[in-house]
């Protein structure tokens, strides 16, 4: 067992609460304080903007001042980028997959690494590394019977299922034992975060968490 699988932070408490983060995948994110607010606003506090978005350091800055906001960064794959992000006020980090010296920096800052995995041996390496969660990508994959099978050894894992995600199948994921799942593009279209369709994405938010329920 890890260090930091048992263990508490202000961000994973929020993601166990809401039982859900949302992923951001857009090209520019035009006001990241009003996005961070509407998510917030609709129970969506936990909001992971990723190294794929141009200038996501700038934005994890800004966004990092929307109340109730949880503000982490996603695709972390080097150390740099983790100091950068932990720097600008990133209070949980992701990674696409296994990333030892992610999870060396995150481990030194006590903030919170949820590492990309999807093999029982990559899920054990995981929280070996010290990850407080394992993201279990593509969840698209196997679908929820995977997750219940990866907690048949693993029972305190804690497991997120990413990719593949949605409104229809959320609940299944949490019903097999995720604590959390990934809220992604239904969410937040690249299209309506281009546009800046902010109360848009509050309802699609919204009805997002109520499909948890």
């Amino acid at each position: 067992m890890n260090p930091l699988l048992s263990s508490s932070s202000e961000a994973m408490d929020v993601i166990r609460a809401d039982r859900a983060l949302t992923v951001v995948r857009a090209p520019d994110i035009p006001d990241p304080a009003a996005l961070a607010a509407a998510l917030a606003g609709a129970g969506l506090r936990a909001v992971e903007l990723t190294f794929t978005t141009l200038g996501v350091l700038d934005a994890i800055s800004k966004a990092a001042a929307a109340t109730d906001a949880v503000i982490g960064v996603g695709t972390v794959t080097t150390r740099a980028q983790a100091e950068a992000a932990i720097e600008v006020g990133a209070r949980f980090l992701v990674t696409p997959a296994l990333r030892p010296e992610v999870a060396e920096v995150a481990v030194a800052h006590t903030i919170p690494v949820i590492m990309g995995a999807f093999t029982p041996s990559e899920v054990l390496a995981a929280a070996e590394m010290g990850a407080a969660a394992v993201k279990i990508f593509p969840a698209r994959a196997l679908g929820p019977q995977y997750i219940k099978d990866l907690l048949g050894p693993f029972p305190h894992m804690f497991l997120i299922p990413s990719g593949g995600v949605d409104s229809h199948n959320a609940r299944d994921f949490l019903r097999a034992g995720a604590i959390a799942v990934t809220a992604g593009t239904e969410v937040v279209a690249p299209t309506d975060v281009e546009a800046a369709r902010w109360s848009h994405i509050g309802s699609k938010a919204a009805h997002f968490v109520h499909s948890l329920d």
